[in-house]
Parts: structure tokens; C-alpha cells; sequence
């Protein structure tokens, strides 16, 4: 299956001066965006995730943060019903940012 995430957009940040490495992250987040290195929990594919804010809210430490949201949902419909790589150009500039 084609996976329609624009990269480089993510809003995911970890905070490792908050981050105990619970784990917690790692067990609620679909996308497998984090993982233990050591006994540090890292962001190792910030453009897998879907900002679904899972990671957020099941954060006991607040260590994580994300602006939580559906995206730029155009340019993924499109992407998909076109076979083109998604492209968020919904600017009046034209460049690649976000609506």
C-alpha cells in the first residue's frame, strides 16, 4: 500500500529533559513513528506520523507535543485519487506549505 504522508511537515517534538522513557509513546502510536534506543525513547520517522496526538495525550510527562489535526487532507485525496505525490500547494505563494 502507497503511504500518502507529505514529509518533512510534522509538528511531533519529544522533550527528552520531560521524557522518563515510559514507553508510553511507543505503545499508543499507530504508525511506529517511536522507538527504544537504549534506555531512551526516540522519534526515529517524524514523516510517518499522522498527527493523531495519541502520543500527546498518553504522555504521562508531557514530554511530547504535537499539533494535533486531520493534516493537509487535500493534498492527500488528491495524491491517492491521482497517483501523484501529495502536494500541499493550496497557498497562494504556490510553494509546499500547509493550508
Amino acid at each position: 500500500m502507497k503511504d500518502y504522508y507529505l514529509k518533512n511537515v510534522a509538528t511531533l517534538l519529544l522533550d527528552d529533559n520531560r521524557c522518563t522513557s515510559c514507553g508510553m509513546c511507543i505503545e499508543v502510536c499507530p504508525r511506529d513513528v517511536f522507538k527504544r534506543n537504549g534506555k531512551r525513547v526516540m522519534i526515529v520517522d517524524r514523516d510517518a506520523c499522522m498527527e493523531c496526538g495519541a502520543c500527546m495525550m498518553n504522555c504521562p510527562f508531557s514530554a511530547v507535543r504535537v499539533n494535533a489535526g486531520v493534516g493537509c487532507a487535500y493534498a492527500v485525496i488528491k495524491g491517492a485519487i491521482t497517483g501523484e505525490e501529495p502536494n500541499c500547494c493550496c497557498s497562494s505563494s504556490g510553494k509546499n506549505t500547509c493550508c
